[in-house]
């Protein structure tokens, strides 16, 4: 396992130019000039970053951090344009999942799981404001993730622009559809999207999403856990692929 955290302005620098995986670099509020040098760097090898308070750094290291922490990926991010480039010359109809901002590891871990079972092609997340891969997540799957390409974007509207244009029809779970996902066809290739607990999908992602599907309640509780509804969904795709 990778270590899971870099700190300090000069050794986060040589991580970046190292090509090491990088989750995303934590830097102190108002540090902006000092850290000049970094931020450019960063934006060039597409790293995210995000501005913090000094009490989030402390909590993280005692340690002298000079207002900089990385925090390392678990595993090697994949790039979108190979993983469907792949699918098609595999004479295959790619089958991704679209995770909008699932900031639970154990939802991330374990939604990674499923979907490495059911022979997902790629998980697409946010360059920010998603659950961090490090070892928590990587163990919540199964080791799933070592195995399962993830795919990160600076903004999944683009991620979805790209994957519409490689004719891939994004499909949003949401209890807003209209349609259920047992009256749905997705036998070709489909892109599913997944939304948080709190807060679903955002809307310009409902915008593209070529169709919306709810999944059917018979109970009393209105909601599933995300990670359970993904399962659900994903397993409608399988069943239709083999029938």
């Amino acid at each position: 396992m990778k270590k899971e955290i870099v700190f300090g302005l000069h050794p986060v620098i040589e991580a970046i130019k190292s090509g090491q995986e990088i989750d995303k670099i934590l830097v102190q509020k108002q540090l902006n000039d000092q850290l000049k040098e970094l931020l450019q760097l960063a934006h060039s090898y597409n790293v995210p970053i995000q501005k913090v308070p000094p009490e989030k750094l402390k909590r993280i290291t005692g340690k002298n951090h000079q207002g900089v922490i990385a925090l390392m990926s678990a595993i090697t991010f994949a790039s979108l344009d190979n993983v469907i480039q792949s699918a098609y010359q595999q004479g295959r109809d790619p089958f991704l999942l679209m995770c909008d901002h699932i900031t639970d590891v154990r939802n991330l871990g374990a939604i990674a799981r499923t979907a490495e079972c059911a022979g997902v092609d790629a998980l697409v997340l946010p360059a920010t404001g998603s659950a961090q891969i490090n070892s928590d997540t990587i163990k919540t799957s199964a080791g799933a993730l070592n195995h399962l390409p993830v795919c990160r974007d600076r903004t999944l509207p683009m991620a979805a622009k790209f994957i519409n244009n490689n004719g891939i029809p994004l499909v949003a779970i949401t209890e807003k559809a209209d349609q259920s996902i047992f009256d749905a066809d997705l036998k070709g290739p489909v892109c599913l999207v997944v939304g948080s607990e709190e807060k679903g999908i955002t809307k310009d992602l409902l915008k593209v999403s070529e169709q919306k599907l709810y999944i059917p309640m018979q109970g009393h509780i209105a909601s599933l856990n995300v990670s359970v509804a993904s399962a659900i969904v994903l397993y409608q795709v399988v069943k239709q692929r083999l029938s």
